[in-house]
């Protein structure tokens, strides 16, 4: 093995070693596609069309993963969502 692809290896490997969280939405039968849409733009920074697809996702399957990243950045959105009346955690 060369030294590029030593380097190539290590690389892949420390990538692979950051711990990604999800933060997952839950389909609720009290909140409306227009409030949870809403949510997702401000607190999640989703597009529209990205927020709508999660909202639709939701009603349909039961949940949707609407961010994920370090768990860190991930918990102060998540406690937006829930102060909002959003079912959500952190996976």
């Amino acid at each position: 093995m060369g030294t590029k692809e030593k380097e190539l290896e290590d690389v892949l490997l420390e990538e692979e070693t950051i711990n990604e969280h999800e933060i997952v939405l839950f389909n609720d039968d009290v909140n409306t596609f227009d409030h949870v849409i809403e949510t997702l733009i401000h607190v999640c920074e989703h597009t529209p069309e990205q927020a709508e697809q999660c909202s639709l996702i939701v009603h349909y399957k039961g949940k949707c993963t609407v961010k994920t990243g370090e768990y860190a950045a991930l918990k102060p959105k998540c406690s937006k969502l829930l102060q909002a009346g959003l079912s959500a955690e952190i996976v």
